[in-house]
């Protein structure tokens, strides 16, 4: 994969013919002549620079920022969450996505570079049925749409971009969908992601979603999720809450000789993703050899879809594990 920036700041890799931001996806906003939409255009306003990755075929967007110079404290991933977009962490054109941006650029001011991935729109249930705008982070009889993505920007993209003397740690982290995502990748590329931290996530190796759109009103995103053990929808009180697992997919492995640290963030009031989701995924990971620190749990509240969201408290310390951990060699 070789990659090249062409003006304005218009990264391209493995040489395409489609621009950043100019594809078609569910969500993509208003482009302009040039097919940059108009939220990318606000994001390089801010020093974020717009790229493309092609893997198998299939063009992918993602933003980029990080420090002058070296990278002192590595590199992050950011996926975002179901229905929304890479740029919504780089441009808050809403007030509930402020804490998403200010997260991103709290990273970047303290030494990280900051990669924010786009998911695509073609993801689809064991039906066939397309799911929207989400990430492909469950297992299915078919090839992963989202693996190779993230493969090749942990493997190629971000060792091709890191200058001299940076710090060589790659972590993850994502929201919702993203979440999924960041621990279905982490347990993939177990050898090569330092740390990760899963925010308002569940186990994504035990549920599944049906994309029927009778199901769900939303726009943007297909049907609904539910537990593999309770068949429960997960947004209800106590959905993913089972004494044993025997509906648990095969967990990918992509055989580190030590696993990477682990922290999930949750808000036991987010009414998307019950808490008992996120009591599921940490005590998976714990079981599956990931050293976990105890989990980050805002309280309070009654259960709402703000509590799902990023919440300024999560990001001192997100950025505070990740830099206490040190990367894996360069690769």
């Amino acid at each position: 994969m070789s990659w090249r920036c062409l003006p304005p700041a218009i990264c391209l890799v493995s040489i395409c013919l489609c621009l950043a931001g100019g594809g078609t996806a569910a969500g993509a906003g208003q482009a302009d002549p040039a097919g940059l939409s108009v939220q990318v255009r606000q994001c390089m306003a801010q020093g974020w620079q717009p790229a493309v990755v092609e893997v198998g075929g299939a063009a992918r967007d993602l933003l980029w920022k990080a420090p002058a110079g070296p990278w002192p404290k590595g590199a992050i991933i950011v996926l975002h969450g179901g229905g929304g977009r890479h740029v919504q962490w780089c441009v808050a054109n809403a007030a509930i996505l402020a804490p998403q941006v200010r997260f991103a650029e709290r990273a970047v001011a303290e030494g990280f570079a900051v990669v924010l991935l786009d998911s695509s729109d073609r993801v689809t249930d064991t039906a066939g049925r397309l799911c929207g705008k989400v990430w492909d982070d469950e297992v299915r009889d078919r090839p992963n749409l989202d693996l190779p993505f993230i493969e090749a920007v942990i493997g190629r993209f971000i060792p091709r971009l890191r200058p001299a003397a940076s710090a060589e740690g790659i972590f993850l982290t994502g929201l919702s969908s993203g979440g999924y995502m960041s621990v279905r990748a982490a347990t993939r590329f177990n050898d090569r992601i330092a740390a990760f931290a899963p925010v308002a996530a569940g186990d994504p190796y035990g549920r599944h979603r049906i994309c029927d759109p009778a199901l769900s009103a939303r726009p943007t995103v297909f049907g609904r999720a539910y537990d593999n053990e309770t068949g429960r929808h997960i947004p209800e009180p106590g959905s993913c809450a089972a004494e044993s697992h025997p509906n648990e997919m095969p967990w990918d492995d992509g055989g580190a000789a030590a696993r990477p640290p682990v922290r999930v963030f949750r808000h036991d009031s987010d009414g998307i993703v019950d808490a008992s989701c996120g009591e599921k995924l940490d005590l998976l990971l714990r079981r599956h050899g990931y050293p976990a620190a105890p989990a980050f749990v805002l309280r309070g509240g009654r259960r709402t879809l703000a509590s799902h969201f990023w919440q300024d408290a999560y990001t001192g310390p997100v950025l505070e594990f990740f830099a206490g951990v040190a990367g894996p060699p360069g690769r």
